[in-house]
């Protein structure tokens, strides 16, 4: 049996209900929780499993970061070329045309608009489908 030598501390009253707290959880005693978070704070490896544990952090959120860099490059090239090949093939419209033109874009756009929430409430992504469907090294997925 383990000897033990009896210590009187004061806590905030705040600190001490959350050790009482926590007592009740875990169903320890307010000395073992007490005991416990010393020898943590002693113990030379904390500081060391904290550094390995954010540094598994910043990985991930690195890698993270780069499939966003690599997603937003893809949109941009998308929109880019969106635009280079409506701008290429639609003809000027004549001033009589341009009025109801304008209202089948706004009927469209709403159609659009529609379209991507219900895409964006199910969770399916462009990007996600691009990169399954679509074998970059394959020379047509050139559209130039």
């Amino acid at each position: 049996m383990t000897t033990r030598t009896r210590m009187n501390v004061y806590f905030d009253p705040d600190l001490l209900k959350q050790v009482e707290a926590l007592s009740l959880r875990r169903k320890v005693s307010k000395s073992a929780i007490v005991e416990a978070a010393v020898a943590s704070f002693l113990s030379g490896d904390t500081s060391d499993r904290l550094e390995a544990a954010m540094s598994r952090r910043l990985d991930r959120l690195g890698r993270q970061i780069d499939s966003l860099d690599e997603d937003l490059a893809i949109l941009g090239e998308t929109v880019s070329l969106f635009i280079r090949f409506w701008l290429t093939i639609t003809p000027p419209l004549p001033e009589s045309a341009k009025e109801s033109a304008r209202a089948k874009g706004v009927e469209r756009f709403e159609g659009f608009m529609q379209s991507l929430g219900r895409r964006l409430a199910t969770g399916d992504r462009f990007l996600k489908e691009l990169s399954r469907d679509i074998d970059v090294s394959s020379p047509s997925a050139d559209v130039d």
